[in-house]
């Protein structure tokens, strides 16, 4: 095992011990510094974080730097989000003290009732749920992008979106991730005239070290520079949009898309040890599932458990919360949840009454079913300024590269979230997981997510930090929480080796190398089922603030070998 990741491990055996470097210089006096000593911005790709950076230099703050950071994630990273997409931001505006969740999740067309996916036998129709206008969700992206410069951001629209216009125009060089993408989807991409136009341009598929050029993109993105949000839900844009859906069969209205809202909800809050943790409301289900994990695992002194033991703990509480999320969530206009009764520490203390030390509780024991959840091609960046604004992001388009549908003359490749719903009751998605009623298609509501944007605060620390990674998601996030609060720092916490469990199927997933083998024999004596050789996952961002000596540090995921992880000191 190369020492890194050794180290690493070495690092995760230690999670939440009181005697790290960083819980010691804690007992000394505090000193806190009002605000940052510059900013950090962590992206997917080093293009998105440099635009970030660019806007920070014009005189922008943390919205200004998202909305660059997102709309050029969404032209160099197609295979995992785009503005024919959504994403939830999660924001800090210094100036207040607010704290604000912009969900910008995809929405239902009226024509996506549960019969429309049945086939003629009444089972689900997976080429349609998964793939081409069926598929799409009305896109949330370029909404959240205009509501961000309107609201929070100082610089013009124009500003902001220039960088990707220019990406989109000039071209960026295609990176191995993009080229195997779409060969793994290449049989649905080719399907579609807009798709064959952007990615066969050249009459060849992607190859690496190629400039992928997307003039009709840029167009599309000037436009919204130009007119806002009109520049995208009205006019030309969504004439285009209007006539590839029903050119390929589809059913969208054109009040569907001028009657797209984002909407400002309030964050979720708990506590966990000395942190104040801040994270993301349903629709989306990774805040109520973070604090069910941690609350139960407030319980145990994490450092004084073996490594079998602390596994086998996480993994119980990560069991109840996932089991939790199937059952009652969903969206918060659409379905009536009890978040007071989720969200409480007695809850969370009745549950951890229900882990037995040294036994496995078998899924099959905790009645209910699975629900929906992302694939790992989402995309996540975190942002720091330095008058302590904050941006907690997490984008998508769902499977590789969407829909796989370009809708022609516009550059937008159309997500495939409405595989997200519950879309025939008790039947898997494309994860092989199922959803109910609480998640199940309705016009205008929007699917169940488990993007988990988050902020965590101590006395003397604040870290922004987010993942995409589908299911994952969520206990990427739990991981990288119990990092931080083990003294780790933001590279650190990026690099950590992940494992997971999400109720149902009732197994433990681990990358190779993640959880060594008597550990894992161990487990399995205990009867939890073990994959321990699993292929690495997530594309975790992270940056932090050290509020004691007014320190910036970066993380971006080792995973992702095109991700970047910047400080601008003194924000300039």
């Amino acid at each position: 095992m190369p020492m890194p990741l050794r180290a690493l491990l070495l690092s995760f055996a230690l999670l939440s011990a009181p005697s790290s470097s960083f819980a010691a210089q804690a007992s000394s006096p505090p000193s806190a510094q009002a605000q940052p000593s510059g900013a950090a911005i962590a992206s997917g790709h080093a293009l998105a974080t440099q635009a970030g950076l660019d806007m920070i230099r014009a005189g922008g703050n943390a919205f200004d730097a998202a909305v660059a950071v997102s709309a050029t994630l969404s032209v160099v990273e197609p295979i995992s989000s785009g503005i024919g997409g959504g994403g939830f931001f999660l924001l800090h505006d210094a100036r207040t003290g607010k704290d604000v969740f912009v969900d910008a999740r995809e929405t239902a067309p009226a024509s996506a009732t549960p019969a429309a996916f049945l086939d003629e036998k009444g089972e689900l129709n997976r080429d349609r749920a998964t793939n081409g206008p069926w598929s799409a969700g009305i896109p949330g992206l370029p909404a959240a992008l205009v509501h961000l410069a309107q609201s929070y951001g100082r610089l013009p629209l124009g500003t902001s979106l220039a960088p990707a216009i220019r990406l989109a125009r000039d071209g960026f060089e295609i990176y191995p991730r993009l080229e195997r993408g779409y060969a793994s989807r290449r049989a649905v991409m080719e399907r579609y005239r807009g798709t064959r136009a952007v990615f066969l341009a050249d009459g060849t598929p992607p190859v690496t070290g190629e400039l992928l050029k997307q003039p009709e993109l840029a167009r599309t993105i000037e436009l919204i520079a130009e007119k806002g949000f009109d520049g995208f839900y009205r006019g030309d844009t969504a004439k285009k949009l209007l006539a590839a859906v029903k050119e390929e069969g589809g059913k969208w209205r054109a009040d569907e898309l001028t009657g797209y809202r984002v909407k400002e909800r309030e964050p979720l809050r708990f506590r966990y040890r000395d942190w104040d943790i801040t994270t993301a409301p349903p629709p989306s289900s990774g805040g109520v599932a973070l604090a069910e994990m941690l609350q139960i695992l407030a319980g145990w002194d994490l450092a004084k458990l073996d490594d079998a033991h602390r596994h086998h703990v996480i993994v119980e509480a990560m069991r109840r919360a996932y089991r939790d999320r199937t059952i009652y969530l969903g969206d918060p206009d659409f379905v009536k949840m009890p978040m007071q009764r989720l969200m409480s520490p007695h809850y969370a203390a009745g549950l951890r009454a229900t882990i037995h030390p040294d036994k496995a509780t078998p899924s099959a024991l905790l009645p209910g079913q699975p629900a929906p959840l992302e694939d790992d091609e989402t995309t996540h960046f975190s942002i720091i300024d330095a008058e302590g604004n904050r941006v907690s992001a997490t984008q998508t388009v769902n499977l590789l590269y969407g829909s796989g549908m370009v809708a022609p003359g516009t550059g937008v490749l159309l997500n495939n979230e409405m595989d997200d719903f519950a879309l025939r009751p008790g039947t898997p998605n494309a994860f092989g997981v199922m959803g109910f009623a609480a998640n199940a298609p309705e016009a205008g509501k929007r699917m169940l997510s488990s993007m988990t944007p988050s902020f965590i605060e101590s006395k003397d620390r604040l870290a922004v930090l987010g993942a995409p990674g589908g299911s994952r998601i969520i206990t990427e996030v739990l991981v990288g929480i119990l990092g931080y609060d083990a003294g780790l720092n933001a590279q650190q916490v990026a690099a950590l080796p992940r494992f997971h469990h999400q109720w149902m199927p009732d197994a433990i997933s681990a990358e190779k190398g993640a959880i060594d083998a008597p550990t894992v024999a161990a487990l399995q004596a205990m009867g939890h089922t073990v994959n321990a050789a699993e292929a690495p996952w997530g594309n975790l961002q992270t940056v932090s603030w050290n509020k004691r000596t007014g320190e910036l540090e970066g993380g971006s995921d080792p995973r992702n070998p095109v991700g970047s992880a910047e400080v601008l000191p003194d924000g300039r």
